[in-house]
């Protein structure tokens, strides 16, 4: 009698662990699938999240205001050798004439001196400061640099990552036109 006592309560925690296992699997391919889609980041097609935020100078600028407007977004850090790299492109692109074009360079280690690296290498584009890291977050940035070009109704038409060079920006801005 104690022998099938022990046999069906070891049945029953055998059965347990079993359904316990399965639950926490399906919760672990959910877990995988929701990461998944957010390490993917933002795809072209989509509407590019508003923002707002400050440049080196205190001007505020916000992204819907420029609707109407082409819009190369990029993501860079001072410290990031691809992004010093394309910096003196991005200068050279900017100062080619672009009406109905704005770049807007998102710097996201606003702690570090931003403005001695942007007085040290002649940069004249804007230079937006994500101090709390919330457009970096939206724009779901994995490396740097990241390069968003948004058309003129804000939705997203290419993503370059990597350091552009000066030749894939003035096509990446033809084909969006």
């Amino acid at each position: 009698m104690i022998k099938k006592i022990i046999a069906a309560v070891l049945l029953i925690a055998l059965l347990t662990v079993a359904i316990v296992q399965a639950m926490d699997k399906k919760t672990d391919t959910q877990s995988e699938t929701n990461e998944t889609a957010q390490s993917e980041g933002l795809k072209a097609g989509l509407k590019a999240p508003d923002f707002e935020l400050k440049t080196l100078t205190g001007e505020t600028v916000k992204l819907s205001d420029l609707k109407g407007k082409k819009v190369m977004l990029n993501f860079w850090a001072t410290w990031c050798p691809p992004c010093k790299a394309e910096m003196p492109e991005m200068e050279q692109f900017f100062k080619q004439d672009h009406k109905d074009l704005e770049i807007l360079a998102v710097n996201i280690d606003p702690q570090l001196d931003v403005k001695g690296f942007v007085n040290q290498n002649g940069i004249t584009f804007p230079v937006l400061l994500d101090d709390k890291d919330e457009v970096n977050t939206k724009y779901r940035i994995l490396s740097i640099p990241t390069t968003y070009f948004i058309d003129s109704k804000g939705v997203i038409q290419d993503i370059f990552k990597g350091a552009m060079p000066l030749e894939a920006m003035q096509q990446y801005t033809e084909d969006s036109k």
